[in-house]
């Protein structure tokens, strides 16, 4: 006999066989529900005082019959997946309400989370007898709601429609064909969309607590920061979600009705994916997933997907497969619960090991394995640093935070031809080009990975390395997007990188590039400041004043050159 789940404690066993015989029901796919579920339904809530439900699948048979408390149901686990794009979950719920109420928050978002086909409360009497039903079924997005933020409130179309309360013999002719039609818009819907991004829609989220100062703009900064980072990445940003609250919840990280609020948005505008501006621990991943049926990535994550989808030289893609295992170890007894099986065969007879830690040891031994192979490249960068230190040429690094000009700067004093987009990271691998001065002096001019803020540990572990190439150069160009609101505040972190890597040592030029997307005071203000060269990167005649000031600082370092490879002079003549 299938069992009850739910709130059994304290039921009889006469109460029990009551539940059980609710499994016999057949309801047809083309009716919502069927006089005589409905009267099961409640002769059971009249016996037990409780909310009872019936979870009921397309072919007409019961999945699962719950019990509730007086007020409200606790589903069971239906599963994730969906047959195919646009489908539903192919399951309705039907349930009594005790008091008459309408559908509660509850039922509207399991309804959207669990994407099933409808959700049906039946109104019971006084005496416990079915009177009417109120039912809600998930309806596609409207078109103009699609960049709507969530206090918009005139531009929002919720994403099911309620209706009710129905007498029970005027229900939908046909249910059946109602889900089909709907089946086939979400579909139609899911395809376009589809094409939009390569890696589909998302809703952005940061929680701010109301102890850090400034909390207001600092919220807004990082924000606008991950919607970078996500453009980056080639996902469509489809809304952005701020909660203010004392202190993050341990849980869930946002508040239960915030992440319900949530739910319902992603599913007006059709996003799959919550990208969080927190690193979230591998708990709290989950526990977000599974409350909300959606996929969840944190800012860690997602930069780690940057870097994925740009490294190119062999050490960099090294570098990001590094991070990515350190990242994901914590991670795998989270994955997927068919890890825990043990396996079977020649190799796994006996006390067995499960697939969770065959996962484990293998990523173990990958991670020793690229640590070793990355040791080696360093010896290598380190003979080729030792080469070009014995030739005599000054090195000249540019570093800064991402997406500040690097790349483009690079390029307009060498002439040189390297990857400059407006997103971030565009650069993962150091590129190296000679820059001529006049009298036959030369530098070499290194562009770098930018920094960004709160960069996550083993990221920053693995491309440590990456600026070694940085510790032996002879001058640093700060560089810093002199347009950008929170440009204070790059300079700062850039600072605090460089000190955290031993490199604060190492003289430095601070360079405001992007000065022509500024106001004419600003600019005006900054040719005053004796600490900033202003550059704009794209114009190589405002690039005069840093020329003459990378030749002021290496002078030194030139004519100390120039002396140590000077012909010796001949021996003195003797008369």
């Amino acid at each position: 006999m299938p069992q009850v789940t739910g709130n059994t404690i304290g039921l009889g066993p006469s109460d029990h066989r009551l539940l059980e015989r609710i499994y016999r029901r057949r309801v047809p796919f083309d009716c919502l529900t069927t006089p005589e579920l409905s009267r099961a339904l409640a002769d059971a809530s009249k016996a037990t005082g409780r909310q009872v439900g019936a979870l009921v699948h397309r072919s007409g048979e019961i999945d699962h019959v719950i019990v509730g408390d007086a007020t409200k149901l606790m589903l069971p686990d239906v599963g994730r997946l969906r047959a195919a794009v646009g489908r539903l979950r192919g399951l309705r719920l039907i349930h009594t309400h005790l008091f008459g109420e309408e559908l509660s928050r509850d039922d509207l978002v399991d309804l959207v989370r669990l994407r099933l086909d409808a959700v049906a409360a039946v109104l019971l009497t006084k005496e416990g007898d079915p009177r009417a039903i109120h039912y809600a079924y998930n309806v596609p997005a409207a078109p103009d709601t699609t960049r709507a933020t969530l206090g918009d409130e005139a531009a929002r179309s919720e994403p099911y429609r309620a209706v009710g309360p129905v007498l029970p013999h005027k229900l939908e002719a046909d249910f059946a064909e109602l889900i089909r039609s709907l089946e086939a818009e979400f579909g139609r819907q899911r395809r376009l969309r589809e094409n939009e991004a390569k890696d589909g829609r998302a809703i952005l989220v940061h929680v701010a607590e109301k102890s850090k100062p400034d909390h207001a703009r600092r919220a807004e900064e990082r924000l606008r920061e991950l919607g970078e980072l996500a453009r980056t990445a080639g996902v469509d940003v489809v809304d952005t979600v701020l909660q203010v609250r004392d202190k993050l919840d341990p849980r869930r990280v946002l508040g239960k009705g915030k992440l319900d609020e949530v739910v319902l948005r992603a599913a007006e505008l059709d996003a799959a994916t919550l990208i969080f501006d927190h690193d979230l621990s591998a708990r709290q991943a989950s526990e977000i997933s599974q409350h909300t049926d959606l996929k969840v990535i944190d800012r860690t994550q997602l930069i780690l997907d940057i870097f994925a989808q740009r490294a190119e030289s062999a050490d960099g893609k090294l570098q990001v497969e590094l991070a990515q295992l350190k990242y994901s170890l914590p991670r795998l007894g989270l994955k997927d619960d068919s890890l825990s099986r043990l396996t079977g065969g020649i190799g796994g007879r006996g006390p067995g090991e499960t697939k969770l830690e065959i996962g484990r040891r293998r990523a173990k031994e990958r991670v020793t394995h690229l640590e070793g192979r990355l040791k080696r490249l360093a010896q290598e960068r380190e003979q080729r640093r030792k080469r070009r230190a014995r030739a005599g040429i000054p090195i000249v690094s540019i570093v800064g935070y991402t997406n500040a000009g690097k790349s483009t700067l690079l390029n307009s004093l060498t002439g040189a031809d390297a990857v400059a987009e407006d997103k971030l990271f565009a650069t993962l691998d150091p590129r190296s080009r000679r820059l001529r001065f006049p009298e036959e002096r030369e530098v070499v001019v290194t562009d770098t990975v930018g920094f960004i803020r709160d960069l996550p540990e083993d990221l920053f572990a693995a491309f440590r390395a990456t600026f070694e190439e940085v510790a032996d150069a002879d001058l640093l160009l700060h560089v810093v997007d002199g347009s950008d609101p929170a440009a204070v505040h790059h300079i700062r972190t850039t600072e605090a990188l460089l000190k955290q890597l031993d490199l604060d040592a190492i003289p430095r030029l601070l360079v405001y590039n992007k000065v022509d997307r500024i106001d004419v005071d600003q600019a005006r203000a900054l040719k005053f400041r004796g600490d900033v060269i202003p550059v704009s990167a794209t114009d190589p005649l405002s690039l005069k004043p840093l020329l003459r000031a990378i030749a002021i600082e290496l002078r030194v370092r030139w004519e100390a050159s120039a002396m140590r490879y000077a012909p010796a002079d001949p021996d003195p003549i003797e008369v």
